[in-house]
């Protein structure tokens, strides 16, 4: 432990940073290069310059709504960061801003068009491998949907991190149940259609929400940790995230409502797409799944039910690691846990392929 003056010295250093240059935390993106554009769609390579790059791509797929910087927090707690240093190929998609405009696009169109043409931009990039999906959140959703619908894809594995899939399991969203069915499922359509979707502002109050306890303790934490740099700078990069969210567009949060919160399709392995039947026990691939151990939006018996949804696939490994909905992606413990969890799968499925 350090001596009380070290660690004076060590919070005053911590408070020039955050007075006078903005911050302690290192926001600078890691290096990437665009190898692909489309609607909704930019896809990055991500760029190596000290290690060369060894085994398979790697596409990280992030949700909607939250920006893909969920992968690159910071520098020191990026998971990108991680897996370029560790030598491996990665690549990222992001889906950038939702307009208005976009108001009628589905979860069809990220399943069928965005996840798919990046998915097979990825493998021929590297040469025609098969493509490894690290997913968090709703992306571990869709990533699980295209390998099920499309088993023509070039996947090799799927990573789901903090993907609910059972809402009955969600306490947060068990009080607002008696309204829906009160209503017939109709309590937020008029907003949603009214905005288009769901609006960036609303979306991040709702996920500052829920952690609302660590919100009100945020300033009695900055203090008492002032001479914790590490400490200072993951509160500066999840506020930077939490400003940074992005709308949903009209048409997905309608069906994200109705077929996933209100009637819980997707907890019985399967999800109607107009008619379109997508099966979970149409997923054939190795899949690492992975909850928060203190997740609200994504509680462990939420993510662990697909465990069970998943009885085609070869194997389907289950670990949880301390953490919220972002934490057990990139907190601090994630380093140590979820990661490690990640590359020893990632390591297992390329020694088997090989």
């Amino acid at each position: 432990m350090a001596s009380p003056p070290a660690r004076l010295a060590a919070a005053a250093s911590n408070v020039v940073g955050k007075v006078l240059h903005g911050g302690v935390a290192d926001l600078r993106p890691m290096p990437r290069v665009l190898i692909d554009q489309g609607p909704n769609r930019s896809l990055y390579r991500m760029t190596h310059s000290s290690r060369p790059v060894s085994g398979p791509p790697i596409l990280l797929v992030p949700p909607l709504a939250a920006p893909a910087i969920c992968f690159d927090l910071r520098r020191g707690c990026s998971l990108l960061e991680h897996l370029v240093e560790g030598g491996r190929n990665a690549y990222l998609v992001d889906y950038g801003m939702v307009a208005f405009s976009d108001r009628r696009l589905g979860i069809e169109h990220w399943i069928d068009e965005v996840l798919p043409r990046a998915i097979r931009r990825v493998s021929a990039d590297a040469g025609g491998q098969a493509v490894h999906l690290v997913s968090w959140s709703l992306g571990g959703i869709f990533s699980l949907l295209v390998n099920a619908d499309q088993s023509d894809l070039p996947i090799a594995s799927i990573t789901a991190i903090g993907s609910p899939v059972d809402f009955t399991a969600i306490p947060i969203v068990a009080p607002f149940r008696p309204l829906v069915d009160l209503t017939n499922g109709h309590l937020l359509t008029p907003i949603y259609r009214a905005f288009g979707g769901a609006p960036s502002y609303l979306v991040s109050r709702v996920f500052r929400a829920t952690g609302i306890s660590k919100e009100i303790t945020k300033p009695l934490a900055i203090l008492s940790h002032l001479d914790d740099r590490d400490y200072l700078a993951q509160i500066e990069a999840v506020d930077h995230f939490m400003s940074n969210m992005y709308a949903y567009p009209g048409r997905t949060f309608g069906q994200l409502y109705h077929r996933l919160f209100r009637t819980n399709d997707l907890a019985e392995g399967k999800v109607d797409l107009n008619g379109r039947i997508i099966s979970l026990s149409s997923v054939r691939v190795p899949t690492l799944v992975v909850a928060g151990e203190n997740d609200t939006i994504a509680p462990r018996p939420s993510v662990e039910r697909v465990v069970e949804l998943l009885d085609k696939a070869p194997e389907v490994r289950f670990k949880t690691a301390p953490g919220g909905h972002l934490g057990v992606l990139t907190g601090r413990k994630a380093r140590g846990t979820t990661w490690r969890y990640l590359d020893e799968f990632l390591d297992d499925q390329i020694a088997a392929g090989s």
